[in-house]
Order: structure tokens, then sequence, then C-alpha cells
């Protein structure tokens, strides 16, 4: 399966992930999660929420990528009530890893958790690996080697803590749309040539980047591989700037995904989770969500799942959705979340 989106709204630019779209329907598209849209659950005494999952670009984060004070106080008061919070994102683990430390409270660091890569790994703030999905290396191997002649460049990204984190090879670094990225992430990023010396273990994630018409090509001809059904394949594209990423991660794993199997590890029910999120790749962990949450800011087809949305990114809409499930203490109200609209 191919994925693509059209009008991203910020995540992880390098080695990040993806932005699901297929088709607008609201059920989830990948394996580990047979379910499907339904009304939101209702809160009730009996079913209080104890786990909230948080998108970060476009949902936690405001239209400058910064982490509006007003959304930090919200995910404190859920922490100091007893409720779990884990990022979900499609950044790589050292991109999403500065906001989750400015976002944990001293006091209680274990309360936050990371799904990164789109859910390829679960881990902790300070980098401890709870739980990973990985690409079989052979699997990577054979799909590098078969795209080596058909484009120029590519990345891995391997559960690593340190400058072998992302390795490529044949990366042209002053393009404008990777030059910033490089900079900012330089030192967990290492240049091997050719990058099958680096493949020596299974990594997470495996990575393209090209113009919009070269990586739906390049996808495709992923997809014709034998082995794609070991991969889920996902298309980023930012057609305003003809630029668009293709990622690689293990079959069958997603935001969502991942989003159950911490839920199971907590041994919560899906009753007790809140989801909030605004583009596709957030799609299967709003409807595994009890009670799923929309941004103001979000794509078309999730507002039209009918789903609860709240206000947008720039007016802390994510405060107000929290603060429906805990309370606003001396804080301002929002907009507020309207229920299905």
């Amino acid at each position: 399966m191919v994925a693509r989106q059209s009008e991203p709204h910020g995540d992880d630019l390098l080695g990040a992930g993806a932005f699901r779209t297929g088709d607008a329907r609201c059920e989830p598209v990948t394996a580990p999660l047979a379910t499907t849209p339904r009304a939101p659950a209702p809160m009730t005494p009996d079913s209080p929420i104890r786990l909230i999952a948080i998108d970060i670009d476009g949902t936690l984060l405001d239209g400058r990528g910064a982490l509006p004070p007003r959304n930090r106080r919200a995910v404190h008061r859920a922490i100091e009530r007893g409720i779990r919070v884990v990022l979900v994102t499609g950044r790589a683990f050292h991109h999403a890893r500065p906001i989750a430390e400015a976002l944990a409270p001293e006091h209680a660091p274990d309360a936050l958790a990371l799904i990164v890569s789109n859910g390829a790994l679960t881990k902790r703030v300070d980098g401890t690996t709870l739980d990973r999905r990985l690409v079989p290396r052979e699997t990577a191997l054979a799909i590098v080697t078969a795209m080596r002649s058909r484009h120029r460049g590519v990345a891995v990204i391997f559960d690593r803590p340190d400058a072998r984190q992302y390795v490529f090879e044949r990366i042209d670094w002053s393009h404008p749309q990777r030059h910033w990225y490089y900079e900012r992430n330089r030192a967990f990023i290492t240049r091997v040539e050719p990058i099958d010396a680096a493949l020596t273990e299974d990594p997470a994630q495996v990575a393209f980047t090209g113009s919009v018409e070269k990586m739906r090509v390049l996808a495709d001809e992923v997809g014709r591989l034998p082995q794609a059904s070991d991969v889920t394949i996902t298309l980023t594209e930012y057609a305003e700037r003809d630029f668009s990423l293709l990622d690689l991660i293990a079959g069958g794993w997603s935001k969502g995904a991942a989003l159950k199997a911490w839920t199971q590890r907590l041994v919560l029910d899906r009753a007790a989770v809140m989801a909030v999120g605004d583009n596709l790749n957030d799609r299967e962990m709003l409807a595994f969500a009890g009670r799923p949450v929309v941004m103001g800011n979000a794509v078309e087809p999730l507002k039209r799942c009918g789903w609860r949305t709240t206000a947008r990114h720039d007016e802390c809409g994510l405060a107000d959705a929290i603060d429906e499930v805990v309370g606003h203490g001396d804080e301002v109200v929002g907009h507020g979340v309207d229920a299905g609209r």
C-alpha cells in the first residue's frame, strides 16, 4: 500500500514519517488495528481517561513550531492527576527528544513517553527503547540495492544514540529542503558509501527524498518489489515546494498500532485513551482511541470522520481538549471542544 499526503502540516522532514492518506475513509489502514470509526466515547466516572496520545507538529506545537506555554501547562495538569502522556509522531527520536525534554515535568519524567518514526519505536525521554518494530536487514538491503539505479540518495535510520543513528548515501544536503535539517541534526548523521556497509542490523526506517513525481514513481517501484509486503510504504508530499519523502517502516505498523501496543503494556482499555491529532498519519491512532479529538487545523478528511473537533494549533486547541478531561484550574478557557462537529 502506498499512502500520499499533498498538504502536510510539518512532521519531520528527513527520516521522519509519514502522512498517510490513501483514501479519505476514517477506518484504520494497517493490520494490527481491526477497528472502525465510531461515535466518541462518553466520559463517565467509570471510564476516566488514563492516557493521552498527542501528535507533535500541528497539534502540540503551534504554526511557528513553538511549544505554547498553555499547552505545556495543560499537559502538566494531566500528569499531576495521574494521567500518562505519550507523544506520537512521525519525527525520528533525535528530532522529537528536545520537545519531550521541554515538556516532561522534572518530578515525573516517566509519566511521558514517545512513539516515534510513525510507530517504529517506543521510547522513554532519556532514550531508553521500550518497544521497537524494525525492518528486517535483508529486506532493507534488498530495497536499497534495487532502488540505487533508480534514485540518487537514501537514508537508513537505526535505533542508536549517536551519529550512527541516521546513516545516508549520496544525499545532497545543500538542497534548501534538506539543509536546515542537516544543520540542526548533524550530530546524529553519518555518511557511509555504499550504505550497504552500514546495514549490519535491522533498521527502524528507510527513507528517500526528491520531487513529488519522482517519489511517486519510486514508491510504485518499491511496491512492485518482492519485499513490499514486509514494509509499510508512505509518501509525504510538499506540493508547493515540489518536495516529497518516501518512508519505509516495518509492515503493518503505524501510529495507531504502536499506541494500541503501548496501551496494552500499560494494562489500559482503549476507552481510557484520548488521542489528539491533525493529519492523516494520525488516523489510526484516532480510530483506536476511546476519545479521539481532531485539531481545528486538521486536514479535511479527518474533520469528516465525525470525531470531536477542538480549536486550531495556534489557538491552543490541545489545551482545550485536555481541559475538557482534567479541568483548567486558573487557566482562561479557550474555544472548547465540539463533539462531532
